[in-house]
């Protein structure tokens, strides 16, 4: 680019081009961080398929299907943001006249003309049980249906497109005898006729042959699944309220207009509808449900600050798996009986532990779309939001599940090669992601400013230490290991995903070594409808600041058809030279690759309960924690989130008892506040944009906590 300023014209002349709706150059962010943007060619097809290449000439990147996408942009702005879930392009224009002729090309397919919102419009009435069973597998079906189409159609451009292009003949021919490579075509061209049909010559050919089949099949599993939304309609009773299944696997419910069936059942089949409970916002008696606008996509207008565009709303990350974060309540001002304590760490590991909480979800967990979608672009940490949408965890506790796998922090200490060192401490790194493989749609009870949680485990203390933006700072040691964090955290959304972005560093002491590392990403793909689930995006290095040996880790994004939850690296020794290689998935394992054919396992997921999926999808290590053990009766302090009553009455399945107690006391909480007597953090003190551990806390623990400690709720 031989200018900031310079726009790249636009080639908007479909008359040489059949089938193109729009094409020229804009710039699009780069999908690793603080790489900025990029100049980059985009294309936009009659199927709705926008793909982009470096240059016209070279082999197209990526592609969204706009259809099943959602729409976002800036007022006052030329950002368009389209997220599909499957991928988010990001596309700055440089001048104005750029922006109106891609948002106008892109809204003939996201928001085609003739659309109209159905807001306010009260829905069928379907009982919970349906929509638990045969309402979630409806919506699955629907959505292989899309994707099916949308494959579909994309295999169609490029039998189109091969055919066009003589110089292609070999790849084709080789396709034709090897059927599973056929889906690998779909991200190197996006060209279709202007019909979107396949030619009349050649009809009889094996690929054609094989687009038939796949429409008949196509044409099958649509007979099959309206058959199986008729039967979900015919006896429509009462209001669904969201999500009642606790399964880990969620689907947001859908609606339409009352009276006619058809309607209903066409609606089903639409992926952008969305059900919208509004009771979880108001104390009303009823549930009204409202329709988003029908169609496909999705068009939303990020309310950006006119005196910062840059800020985003924060919202503190606990390990990436908070979404948003609320003030919490709890319950009667009192004290427990405390005992003194010589050693709370003596036997620890002996106590007999739950392997089940008391109860799984009561209630419905509500949508969470249709709050993200309602406060786009506001600070979301404002926002109150019902107890159905949490888990009866705090932020404090969900931060010490990043350390369930602290022996390999042992495991660490005793390595003397410097790289196999630092292999465990990477494994260690990516293990704190392992719990969050079910925990995509319910929250963390967001603490009271000094609230403590303790772990003696791995001699755990975290402490909330500041209330607006919320950071979490906390401190854990073992034989021969120290590592101090904080947790904080911004989000951003982009319409059918969420954007959690972690702030803060985690730091680790081994010995004289010290490391230091930040976290990448996380999106929650799948907000509007269908199985949501939580992603882990980007680069991870962790760095040895006392030898300058580096580990550069990906979390890779998952696509349509290759593996998920993707990590890989390399160690860097200080010279900068390749001293190990490391692969494997956060959620199952991590290796070092000796060689091609072998691999040293450095760390293995533990299985997970099998009642795990109607327990909030905890792990073992995570039904624990709010757990009051024999060996800490009488030695917790009357901060620590075991004692907060809210919380409690949600793990014992009250939400209306968990609905009053979170009241209360966010009202309390706002007294102080309004009083100017908050309670300031005890454990920990700012060091620039840290939090450092100032100790104390097991020594006052194990006096009986001579110092009164006042309670926060």
């Amino acid at each position: 680019m031989s200018s900031a300023r310079q726009s790249f014209p636009l080639s908007i002349d479909t008359a040489q081009k059949p089938g193109v709706v729009c094409e020229g150059w804009v710039l699009k962010k780069r999908r690793k961080k603080m790489q900025g943007f990029a100049r980059r060619y985009f294309v936009l097809d009659q199927s709705g398929s926008l793909s982009y290449s470096i240059d016209p000439k070279r082999p197209i990147r990526d592609q969204i299907f706009l259809p099943h996408a959602a729409l976002s942009t800036a007022v006052g702005r030329k950002d368009i943001h389209v997220d599909s879930s499957n991928a988010t392009f990001h596309i700055k224009c440089l001048t104005a006249d750029d922006f109106n002729t891609w948002l106008t090309a892109i809204r003939q397919f996201v928001v085609p003309e003739g659309r109209r919102s159905l807001a306010g419009k009260i829905t069928p009435r379907l009982s919970q049980s349906q929509f638990n069973r045969s309402g979630i597998i409806a919506e699955d079906i629907g959505s292989s249906i899309s994707d099916l189409e949308a494959a579909f159609a994309a295999l169609q451009s490029e039998s189109t497109h091969e055919r066009s292009h003589p110089s292609l003949k070999s790849k084709s021919e080789k396709d034709k005898h090897h059927p599973k490579d056929v889906f690998n075509m779909f991200k190197k061209s996006h060209q279709v006729n202007e019909d979107g049909l396949l030619p009349k010559s050649n009809i009889d050919s094996p690929l054609n042959m094989r687009f038939q089949q796949i429409n008949t099949a196509l044409a099958s599993l649509k007979s099959q699944h309206a058959a199986l939304l008729k039967s979900l309609a015919h006896d429509v009773t009462a209001p669904p309220t969201a999500r009642g299944s606790p399964l880990p696997p969620t689907t947001e419910e859908k609606e339409e207009e009352p009276l006619s069936a058809s309607r209903f059942n066409t609606a089903l089949t639409r992926r952008s509808n969305l059900a919208i409970s509004m009771s979880s916002l108001s104390d009303s008696a009823h549930n009204e449900w409202f329709d988003a606008e029908e169609d496909l996509g999705e068009e939303f207008f990020l309310d950006v600050p006119k005196a910062d565009e840059e800020r985003e709303p924060m919202v503190p990350q606990s390990e990436t798996s908070s979404l948003i974060h609320t003030i919490s309540s709890d319950e009667e001002e009192h004290s427990p009986p405390l005992v003194h304590d010589t050693d709370p760490f003596v036997n620890a590991s002996q106590v007999v532990r739950r392997t089940r909480l008391p109860s799984g979800p009561i209630g419905d967990e509500g949508s969470l779309f249709a709050i993200l979608k309602n406060n786009v672009g506001k600070d979301l940490s404002t926002i109150a939001f019902p107890v159905s949408f949490n888990e009866p965890l705090t932020l404090l506790q969900r931060t010490a599940e990043e350390l369930e796998y602290y022996n390999l922090l042992h495991q660490a200490t005793e390595a003397k090669d410097p790289t196999q060192r630092l292999c465990f401490v990477a494994a260690f790194a990516v293990s704190g992601y392992a719990h969050t493989r079910y925990r995509t749609g319910r929250k963390g009870f967001n603490p009271m400013l000094a609230e403590t949680f303790e772990d003696v485990r791995m001699k755990f203390l975290a402490e909330k230490v500041s209330h607006n933006p919320v950071v979490i700072a906390y401190h854990a040691e073992g034989k021969g290991w120290e590592l101090n964090a904080t947790s904080a955290g911004k989000t951003k959304f982009w319409g059918k995903s969420l954007e959690i972005i972690p702030l803060g560093t985690t730091r680790l002491k081994i010995g004289n070594d010290k490391y230091e590392w930040n976290k990448p990403s996380s999106f929650m793909r799948n907000l509007m409808m269908g199985t949501k689930y939580l992603e882990h995006c980007g680069k991870m290095t962790i760095e040895n600041t006392t030898t300058g040996a580096t580990c550069v880790l990906d979390f890779k994004q998952s696509g349509y058809w290759g593996a998920s939850n993707e990590v890989s690296g390399m160690i860097l020794s200080p010279s900068r030279d390749v001293a190990a290689r490391i692969e494997g998935k956060w959620d199952e394992q991590i290796a070092q690759a000796l060689d091609s054919s072998y691999l040293h396992v450095l760390w293995r997921v533990a299985p997970f309960p099998k009642e795990s999926p109607q327990y909030y999808g905890f792990t073992a290590f995570g039904m624990t924690l709010n757990e009051i053990t024999s060996d800490l009766e009488g030695r917790l302090p009357p901060t620590d989130s075991r004692f907060r009553p809210d919380v409690r009455a949600l793990e014992c399945g009250n939400d209306d008892e968990a609905e009053a107690q979170k009241t209360r006391v966010e009202e309390m909480q706002r007294d102080r506040r309004r009083r100017g007597v908050n309670r300031a953090p005890r454990w920990f003190k700012q060091d620039g944009d840290e939090w450092t551990y100032v100790g104390g806390y097991w020594e006052a623990r194990a006096k009986g906590w001579k110092t009164p400690v006042e309670p926060l709720w």
